[in-house]
């Protein structure tokens, strides 16, 4: 078998004649072409790792050049390498934030425990902040004081204080009168529960001295 012969059978069977078994090069040269247009048409990467424009608007993290370098060795044009720290941003931040919310919280309740004397001692006092909690305080201001270490001693101090509690209900809440209710949002401030401003403080005890001429 010849040399040609050779090549035209590893010529694929649609590039050839059906009825003559000659190679069709009208054929082949469409295809040629259809197959250029494709890889004309594909993003390419650019020259170098440091031309990727990568925004992170975000915030949470930025461009790194050991990713950049690796995406370029992959062929990755501008566009897929802004999809993939788009998708890590999407998908695996919100997991590490869990991670840290549940690291965080964890810190919180070690930090209580030590500041009340134990594990014992934190646990018998939680019980009888959560059960005042539910009693005095509306539910959302006992959530935000028991959400950080600063909010819960602020809860305690305010269960071995004398000064009245607010209502823990809506129907409660509907009665209050617009001191009251002042009040009331003066209690949900930060500045009160967690920062214990001094003279923010002092404006909640007056105001309820005032108010039940205490």
């Amino acid at each position: 078998m010849s040399d040609e012969n050779l090549l035209v059978a590893d010529v694929p069977e649609k590039f050839k004649d059906p009825q003559t078994g000659a190679v069709q090069i009208d054929a082949f040269v469409k295809s040629y072409k259809e197959l250029e247009k494709q890889f004309s048409q594909r993003p390419s990467a650019p020259k170098t790792p440091d031309e990727y424009c990568i925004t992170c608007d975000h915030g949470m993290f930025e461009p790194d050049p050991d990713v950049n370098m690796r995406l370029h060795q992959k062929g990755f044009s501008q566009d897929q390498a802004q999809e993939l720290y788009d998708l890590a941003a999407e998908k695996l931040m919100p997991i590490i934030a869990q991670i840290s919310a549940d690291y965080e919280a964890d810190r919180q309740v070690e930090k209580l425990i030590n500041h009340f004397g134990g594990a014992e001692q934190w646990k018998s006092v939680s019980r009888q902040l959560l059960a005042f909690g539910q009693k005095s305080l509306p539910a959302d201001v006992l959530a935000n004081m028991s959400a950080s270490y600063e909010g819960v001693l602020a809860l305690h101090r305010l269960m071995m204080s004398e000064e009245p509690s607010l209502p823990n209900d809506g129907q409660d809440a509907a009665r209050l009168g617009d001191g009251e209710a002042d009040l009331q949002n003066m209690m949900r401030d930060p500045r009160y529960w967690r920062d214990r401003d001094p003279g923010f403080v002092r404006k909640v005890t007056e105001g309820f001295k005032g108010l039940y001429n205490q």
